[in-house]
């Protein structure tokens, strides 16, 4: 044999020993998989906990860690640990972009899990989209979301656009509103809303008779509403969050505004204004992909068990967020087992579009497939009766 064959021949049995190699995530090949360890799997979101939305931020952090936590506690999902960091970023976009690097980039996170917020995901998913991580469930409602059709991008939440036309049609159509107008945050957010109010009216022929937009941080509404009432609104579509729908309609009430139906959408739909002790949320509206369910309900046993066990945690009974937080999570849960022990971002997206027949906790169902990511398909419009919230019976589809 020459001298010349020998190397070669080296050469090949190390490349062939090479193959069969296991990198650190427990897979073939010797391509490190981000988030993905022999005992670990490796997720995050930036959310808010401390800001204008953290009534959000901390109950999808509180239902998704009570899911996590239950699929920990039964030993992993194949063999690993979930690990969900939470990075806060106050719904204030430099902040989420410098926590989404730091999730991307230093904890090498798998995908990005129920990240918070439209102006926040519209501002990080460009640069995330090409490090390639998936973006699982972020909590918004807006079209960017779902259009255009995005392989690394799943939804589980209403469209905002599609539940203020079907608003605007549904009280102009069958309750005589004739004077439309729009209370909105200066945002990407509320756009979403004024484009959906707008292209509606348009449509129909109606004019707008005021816009009103603020700081999602604004606290003072009253020459808000003193310019709404002297335009004659009846009907005033809403693109505020929790904190801001409650200081509207406290100002509606201080000024003893009655005569206008107040509407708006999941971004604002919480037992939070209904408890408000004025009593200012009495009669609100909102166009919710997922209704709110109450203790004292006629509940499945599985639902119940879980309604005395986050109540047990966290000393209250869960509102929205912690419903999408604990749905969210089991989406979540459900792909990694789907994907297997050999999990990577392929196989994840594979395994999330693979869920045809869902149906979770709260009796509702979701759908998915290779070319919908919507994953819901429908709202109901609520309102607040006697202090809590009623389906009242209309529901659209998109």
């Amino acid at each position: 044999m020459s001298r010349l064959l020998l190397p070669i021949l080296w050469l090949g049995f190390a490349l062939l020993a090479g193959c069969g190699e296991t990198d650190s995530s427990g897979q073939e090949g010797s391509a490190r998989v981000d988030g993905v360890t022999d005992t670990e799997i490796v997720i995050g979101a930036h959310t808010d906990l401390t800001g204008p939305i953290a009534i959000w931020g901390t109950g999808i952090a509180n239902g998704a860690r009570m899911r996590f936590g239950e699929a920990n506690d039964a030993g992993g999902v194949h063999g690993r640990q979930i690990r969900y960091i939470l990075e806060d970023a106050q719904y204030q976009v430099p902040r989420a972009v410098s926590a989404a690097n730091k999730l991307i980039k230093k904890d090498k996170i798998l995908a990005m899990v129920m990240a918070i917020g439209t102006p926040t995901n519209n501002a990080v998913m460009v640069q995330q989209f090409k490090d390639g991580v998936p973006n699982l469930f972020p909590v918004t409602g807006a079209r960017s979301m779902v259009e255009p059709f995005q392989k690394l991008m799943f939804s589980q939440m209403g469209v905002y656009y599609e539940e203020m036309r079907a608003a605007v049609r549904y009280f102009i159509e069958e309750k005589g509103a004739t004077t439309p107008c729009v209370v909105y945050q200066d945002t990407d957010y509320g756009q979403e809303v004024l484009d959906g109010v707008e292209d509606q009216a348009a449509q129909m022929g109606i004019t707008i008779a005021a816009r009103s937009a603020h700081q999602p941080t604004e606290s003072e509404f009253t020459a808000a509403i003193i310019r709404m009432r002297k335009a004659r609104c009846d009907l005033i579509l809403m693109g505020t969050v929790h904190r801001d729908t409650i200081l509207v309609l406290e100002a509606a009430r201080k000024a003893d505004w009655s005569d206008v139906a107040w509407v708006g959408n999941e971004a604002a739909y919480g037992q939070v204004i209904a408890d408000q002790e004025s009593g200012s949320g009495e009669g609100y509206y909102a166009f919710v992909p997922l209704a709110l369910r109450y203790a004292d309900e006629e509940l499945s046993p599985e639902l119940r068990d879980w309604f005395n066990r986050y109540r047990d945690r966290f000393g209250e009974y869960p509102g929205l967020p912690a419903m999408l937080g604990y749905r969210g999570a089991d989406l979540t849960v459900r792909a990694f087992e789907i994907a297997g022990r050999e999990l990577n971002r392929d196989g994840l997206i594979a395994a999330v579009e693979s869920i045809d027949d869902y149906q979770d906790l709260f009796g509702n169902k979701l759908q998915y497939g290779p070319d919908d990511h919507k994953g819901v398909g429908s709202s109901v419009l609520s309102q607040i009766q006697n202090g809590r919230w009623v389906t009242v019976g209309k529901s659209i589809s998109y």
